[in-house]
C-alpha cells in the first residue's frame, strides 16, 4: 500500500476496496482499469470478488474488498493527505455496507490524516451518511473530505448529490476535464459557504488521451476566484502529461482549502 502518492493533490493513497464499473464518459480511459489490468492483474484475481462469478474471478477490475488494509493508516505516524481508493469507489453499489463502515470506523479512529474520499456516485454517499448518521453523533469531522468527479456539463447533477453530504470539505476532480463546466450556481459565498470548497482541474493522460482545452479549465479557475473557491490546476493531460502542471497562466491560485474549513 503507498505511504507516498505521485498524485499532487494527496499525500498517500488508501485501498481498502479495489475496483469499479463505468458510469460516464469520464471513465472512458481509466488509470486503474488500466492498471489493475496490467501490473495488478495476478495480484486482484487472486482475490475473490465480491460478486463471485466466473466473469468476475477472470476481471481483475471487478470489486474486491481488502480487510487486512483496513490498519494501514494505523500504521503512518506522520499526519498526511490520504486519497481513499485510487483504485475503487466506496461507494459502488457493490461494496458491502458493513464493509464501508469499517472503512470509516477506521477514519474516524485515526484522524490525525486528512481523508479524501473521491466518489462517481455522490448520491449514494449521501445516502450512506444519513442511513449511517450513529457513525457520526457530534457531526461529520472535519478531517473527512468528500469529493466527486464532474468531468462536462453533462453530469453536473453530481455536485448537487455532493451538497447533500454535510462534510466541511467538498471538493470536485474536473479531471479529466473533456468539455466545458459551469460550476457558479453551486458556489454560493466567499470560500464556498454551504456550496464547493475545493476544485482540481486537470487533463487526461495516457495512450488516447482526449484534449483538454484551456478555454475550459480558464473558465473554471475564473469561477472559483469569483467564488473564493480553491482551485487547484494539476496538469495539462496528454500520452505523457507535463509534471507538476498546477500552473495555469503563470499563476497558482489557493491549491488547498484554508485550515479552518476542517475545524
Amino acid at each position: 500500500m503507498p505511504d507516498r502518492s505521485a498524485i499532487e493533490w494527496t499525500d498517500a493513497t488508501w485501498n481498502p476496496t479495489t475496483g469499479c464499473t463505468r458510469v460516464s464518459a469520464g471513465c472512458d480511459n481509466c488509470y486503474a482499469e488500466q492498471l489493475s489490468r496490467r501490473l495488478l492483474s495476478r495480484t486482484y484475481r487472486a482475490r475473490l470478488p465480491v460478486v463471485d462469478t466466473e466473469a468476475n474471478r477472470r476481471d481483475p477490475f471487478a470489486v474486491r474488498v481488502w480487510p487486512e488494509r483496513l490498519g494501514v493508516p494505523a500504521s503512518w505516524r506522520e499526519p498526511r493527505r490520504v486519497f481513499v481508493n485510487s483504485m475503487s469507489d466506496l461507494f459502488h453499489h457493490e461494496v458491502p455496507e458493513d464493509f464501508a463502515r469499517e472503512c470509516f470506523r477506521v477514519m474516524l479512529q485515526v484522524d490525525r490524516h486528512i481523508y479524501q474520499v473521491l466518489t462517481k456516485r455522490p448520491a449514494r454517499a449521501a445516502r450512506f451518511v444519513r442511513r449511517n448518521a450513529d457513525l457520526f453523533p457530534r457531526g461529520f469531522p472535519g478531517h473527512l473530505w468528500i469529493g466527486t468527479s464532474v468531468e462536462d456539463q453533462s453530469v453536473d447533477y453530481r455536485v448537487r448529490h455532493l451538497l447533500a453530504v454535510p462534510a466541511a470539505v467538498r471538493f470536485l476532480s474536473c479531471e479529466p476535464l473533456i468539455g466545458p463546466l459551469d460550476l457558479s450556481g453551486f458556489m454560493n459565498g466567499g470560500a464556498g459557504c454551504d456550496g464547493l470548497h475545493w476544485v482540481i482541474v486537470g487533463g487526461e493522460s495516457g495512450i488516447g488521451a482526449r484534449p483538454m482545452d484551456v478555454g475550459w479549465a480558464r473558465a473554471v479557475r475564473d469561477q472559483c476566484r469569483r467564488a473564493e473557491v480553491p482551485f487547484f490546476f494539476k496538469q495539462w493531460g496528454g500520452r505523457t502529461p507535463k509534471a507538476g502542471g498546477r500552473e495555469l497562466d503563470g499563476a497558482v491560485w489557493d491549491e488547498f482549502p484554508e485550515a479552518g474549513a476542517m475545524a
